[in-house]
This record gives structure tokens, sequence and C-alpha cells, in this order.
């Protein structure tokens, strides 16, 4: 018997999480495991639940939802040595799909979470994120976004109407009205890159946005990201380039770079346009630039 943390986002999946969250601690107790509801009212407590747990001693934590809550677990067993293991119940389920696992399926993300375990172990790369020189970060699995994407995802979180793939496509249109092109200087490994710019992405996993395949020769144990560098487009522009983005076919566009690096640091540069807008990784609000995003090779384990 295996002792398992778990940790249930109710709001995902447009509100099922709740329902799937109880589902999979059921099947949890029904196949002889130990499970521990570190489930809060809000995400902060239930960071500082799953922390204590982990303190304390489980096999595994175990998070229901959609990549938010991901994110969550990534931040709490970054270098604990403590398997992640996901039941996808999200809208987007990004680090799911990446990882090749069961979505909107109870019995067989379990089987998963049970196979992970007893198997050899599955490590991936996690990429810290903070401001240069300070020791504080913040961990993700798959994709920093720090230009026109972000601004759509803070205007999106605003959003009470509609739910769903739709609210994206709605909050794409209302920020285009808003938009021009930001000032960047991005530093990697190999390359500087100074540019006025519609997006710069860090990408440790290819998708984001329910399947957007942004940084599509990403791959989450490489020991390296895919930086995506986009000049500064025009609107009309950005419109042309959008189901390219979503077929991963932007690549080829002549305003697209993309460099592969272990460190990346982002920097705003307002001579050559508008201050980049609020970043988020993994769906999540991250901060401000400047900030900088370092590969720590194999630091997670998951039960995959």
């Amino acid at each position: 018997m295996s002792t398992f943390g778990v940790v249930v986002n109710p709001t995902s999946g447009r509100g099922r999480g709740a329902r799937v969250g109880a589902r999979a601690m059921s099947e949890l107790r029904g196949r002889g495991h130990e499970v521990l509801d570190l489930s809060r009212g809000s995400a902060e407590e239930a960071r500082a639940a799953a922390k204590q747990a982990v303190a304390h001693g489980i096999d595994a934590l175990v998070v229901v939802g959609g990549d938010g809550i991901v994110n969550l677990g990534v931040n709490v067993l970054a270098e604990t040595g403590i398997p992640l293991g996901i039941v996808a119940a999200g809208t987007g389920n990004d680090i799911a799909r990446e990882l090749g696992l069961p979505r909107h399926d109870v019995p067989r993300a379990v089987d998963a979470i049970e196979r992970g375990l007893a198997a050899e172990p599955r490590f991936i790369d996690l990429v810290s994120v903070g401001p240069p020189g300070f020791a504080a970060t913040t961990w993700y699995a798959g994709v920093l976004s720090c230009g026109f994407d972000a601004a759509v995802n803070a205007r999106a979180n605003r959003m009470s109407w509609p739910r769903g793939a739709l609210k994206y496509w709605i909050a794409i249109l209302a920020e285009l009205g808003a938009y021009r092109p930001y000032g960047y200087k991005m530093t990697s490994d190999d390359a500087t890159w100074e540019s006025s710019g519609t997006l710069v992405a860090v990408g440790n996993a290819s998708q984001f946005g329910g399947g957007i395949r942004i940084t599509p020769d990403a791959r989450l144990d490489s020991g390296t990201v895919q930086v995506l560098v986009a000049s500064g487009l025009p609107r009309r522009e950005i419109l042309k380039v959008l189901p390219l983005v979503k077929a991963g076919r932007h690549l080829g566009h002549p305003a697209c770079q993309v460099f592969e690096s272990t460190r990346v640091l982002i920097e705003p540069v307002t001579r050559l346009g508008a201050r980049p807008p609020e970043v988020f990784a993994d769906g999540e609000h991250v901060g401000t630039l400047p900030l900088q995003a370092t590969v720590h090779p194999g630091i997670l384990r998951v039960l995959a």
C-alpha cells in the first residue's frame, strides 16, 4: 500500500474538477492506497498543505486538474525526490499531453500512476525563473510566455465568460486592439537578440494553450529549452500567423527565430517598443521582465 497526497483544483475542466477529484481519491482508496486530501480553499493553502505532507513523508503527490494544478505540484516537488502523479481533468492538459498520459479518464490515469510508481522512474527537466541576481524563483515544466500570448492569457483570466477555448479566441481579438510591438533583449547561451517583437516564448515542452505547438522541437528531457522569438508584427500579420502557430508551422515564417539554450535572460527595452506585458508560465502568473530562466535537467520524477 502506498500513501498519496492528493490536491484537487475544483474549478478545472469547466467546474468538473471537484467531481473528478472525488472519483480519483475513491479509485485510489479502492485499490488499497492511503489517501491524504490536501485540497484547501486557496492555491496558497493547498501548496502549504502539500509541502507539509512532503516533509512528513508520502510516496507521491497526485494533482487533479489542468496545467495550473500541475504547476502547483511542480513547485512543491522540485528538488524533493518525491514523484508527481497527474489526473488530467482541465481544459488544456498540455503537460499530460506531453507525457502521453490519459486525459479525462480516472481509472486509466490511476493505472498510469501505479505503473509509474512500480517502474523505473521517469525524470523530466524543470525550469527555474526569477529576477536576475535574486535567489527566489518559480518553477515551470511547460512554456514561459513573455509577449502577445501572455497578454491574451492575462485578459482571458479576467474574463468570466465564455468558458473553454472560445474565451481565448475572444481575448485574442480584444487584445489586438491595444497591441503594439514590445521591446526586448534576449540573451541565451550563444546568442543575443534585441528587437521590437511580438513574443518571446521559452519552451521546456512543445505546447501550451490546449495543444498549440508554440515550440514544437522542445522536449521535457532534453536538458535545454527552445526559445522562440518573433519580431514585431502588425495586427493583420498576427491574424495570419495564428493559424500557423496552432498547427506548429510558424517556424518557417520570416519573423520567427528559434534558439536552443540552457539559460535565458529576457529584458525589456522600451526604446524599441512598448514594455512587454506580465509574464506567465504554465498559464500561471510569474511577474514582470527582466527575468532569467535556467534549465535543471532531470530534476522531477513523474509517474508516467
